[in-house]
């Protein structure tokens, strides 16, 4: 707005109902803040969109040639899902062609989003790269809010208003159940992910869709919900058995879910494919050693890393770049588990 001053430490302070000296130690990282006060000064920070003096004049000189990949995941499953790795050789091999460093920032709980947030206010990277976006996660608006150039992984929502990479999820759903249905099966269950992110939300859409064009069940009762780990594919598949005992597919969201379901098959003396035939999605190493090898839908995760770091450096280059939504077309890979 013309006119506005920019807001200085004591507009802070007065926002965050805290002294000067509070919003100043928050700002350098100090630990002698009590949390609550914290909160509340980061919150002014962002509601106010205040970027410190100091930081402001080095803006204007140069940058920090440094990015982050935000992965708001625990480390045990960033170790144990190839989707994150994949991202970040994307990443790194497109940004090895620049001089700008890569910042790996886990954000597991509200104290590790605290400190992302400081080295935003304190403008300490160019950048972000958000992965494993969750529809309400308060992080992608909260970057936007405070002016950063930030870029997704998926998006929250088909709605998604900051640029973002992602495969075709709903249509490579739909051509890993229309496979099912070629091979004539009947009865084709589905385990998804957390429904509160779009990939997930996408994928069931493209299941229930082809199933319902081509005439079979598509119910809740086919449905159960996992979380993208070995783990969340086993339960969810022994739900489905026992609800379903007469199911003879499933497309499972994931890989990693699709090797728990597979497991929980060979427990419950489910011969694979002959009695159940199982289709993921990913393409992941999973996938190629699996038992047995497992058909499943290839989407271009390294192209996902490479594409949105690209967009990131283009959107730090020229803050008017038009924002992009891109989405990669998917590939279904046939193995012998269908």
């Amino acid at each position: 707005m013309a006119g506005r001053q920019r807001p200085t430490i004591k507009t802070v302070a007065a926002r965050a109902g805290v002294g000067r000296t509070t919003v100043s130690r928050v700002i350098n990282g100090s630990e002698l803040v009590s949390e609550k006060a914290r909160a509340a000064v980061l919150a002014a920070i962002a509601e106010l969109n205040y970027v410190p003096n100091s930081v402001a004049r080095g803006l204007v000189t140069s940058r920090t040639n440094s990015v982050a990949l935000v992965i708001p995941e625990s480390a045990s499953r960033l170790g144990s899902e190839p989707y994150f790795s994949a991202v970040i050789r994307g990443v790194s091999t497109a940004l090895a062609e620049t001089r700008t460093q890569l910042q790996l920032v886990l954000v597991r709980d509200q104290a590790e989003r605290d400190q992302l947030t400081e080295s935003v206010a304190e403008r300490r990277v160019d950048g972000v790269l958000l992965v494993s976006v969750h529809e309400h996660d308060p992080l992608p608006g909260l970057l936007e809010d405070m002016g950063l150039p930030t870029v997704l992984a998926g998006r929250r929502s088909p709605d998604e208003s900051l640029s973002h990479v992602h495969s075709d999820n709903t249509g490579g759903a739909a051509t890993a159940v229309s496979h099912l249905l070629a091979r004539g099966r009947r009865t084709v269950a589905t385990i998804s992910g957390p429904l509160d992110m779009d990939v997930a939300r996408s994928r069931l859409l493209g299941w229930r869709e082809t199933l319902e064009k081509a005439g079979h069940e598509a119910t809740d009762r086919l449905v159960a919900s996992g979380d993208f780990t070995e783990e969340g594919g086993e339960a969810a598949m022994r739900s489905l058995v026992e609800r379903v005992p007469g199911l003879d597919a499933v497309f499972v969201a994931s890989d990693v879910m699709a090797a728990g379901a597979l497991a929980e098959l060979r427990r419950q003396g489910r011969r694979v494919p002959d009695d159940v035939a199982v289709v993921g999605f990913d393409d992941s190493i999973i996938a190629r050693h699996s038992n047995p090898p497992l058909t499943t839908v290839r989407q271009p995760v390294e192209e996902i890393g490479s594409m949105i770091a690209h967009i990131l450096l283009q959107e730090i280059g020229n803050p008017e770049e038009p924002r992009r939504h891109v989405t990669l077309p998917t590939e279904l890979v046939v193995r012998e588990s269908s």
